[in-house]
Formats: structure tokens, sequence, C-alpha cells
């Protein structure tokens, strides 16, 4: 059985809906999955998991929630190589270009993503459920 972990920062909700159905796919495939806020979890924990799915929202100028989820990601970034790794997260502006960012940052790191990122304008719409459930069943 797969041990998963979703580790999220939401400030309105949008991100951790995401965070549940990404749950929600992963246990639908048989994984043992744990949640974790951005300010609990850290490096020495990834070990503990055989994959990781990431959610955290586009805040100001489309960039990482800076002062819980980019350190925590920051920190735990090298120890990534060689696990299962998604992305998701929702955004109110812009194009997503938080998201090609961070993705561009992990592939500069070494960490390849282990399925397509999911994002969600706004609150997460019955499409954006549906490609998180299946983000968190690719992890499995």
């Amino acid at each position: 059985m797969s041990n998963i972990a979703i580790v999220f920062w939401s400030g309105t909700g949008n991100t951790e809906a995401m965070a549940d159905a990404v749950k929600a796919g992963a246990q639908e495939a048989g994984a043992e999955v744990s949640v974790f806020n951005a300010s609990d979890f850290s490096a020495d924990m990834v070990a503990d998991f055989d994959a990781i799915a990431f959610g955290c929202p586009a805040m100001g100028d489309e960039v990482l929630e800076e002062d819980e989820f980019q350190p925590m990601f920051d920190a735990v970034l090298p120890s990534l190589s060689g696990k299962k790794i998604a992305l998701f997260g929702s955004y109110g502006w812009g194009d997503g270009q938080w998201m090609r960012d961070w993705q561009e940052s992990c592939q500069n790191a070494g960490v390849s993503l282990a399925c397509e990122c999911v994002i969600a304008n706004d609150a997460p719409d019955d499409e954006a459920v549906v490609a998180c459930k299946n983000l968190g069943a690719a992890l499995v």
C-alpha cells in the first residue's frame, strides 16, 4: 500500500478543497493518506512517504505563499528526488505563472513530477475536483 502525504496551504479554502479531492482520489486508489498544513511538514518527514502532493495558491504577484509554504517547500525540495511528486493550487488572477515557476523550480532541483499539475481558477469546479482526484490516484 502506498503511503502518501498531502501538504498544502490555503487562505480562502479553495486549495484545501482541492487537497480534500486529492486525498479522496488517492484513498479510492488504495493509498494510505496523511494530510498536513505546510507549517506542520518538514524535510525530515519526506522519507516516511512514497509520494507527496503539494498544494499552494497563487499569492501576490503570482508567487507561492511566502510566510509558511515557500520556506517549507525550499527546505524539503532537496529531499524530493526519486519521490513521486505532484503540485496543485488555485488562483484568482493572472494566467497560472506561479505554477509554471513552481514546476521549473522542481525541474531545476532534479525533481520530476509524477503527473500533470492541477490548477483551479478560484474555487475548484467539478472538472478541477475530478482532476484533483486523478492526481491523487496517479500518486499510488
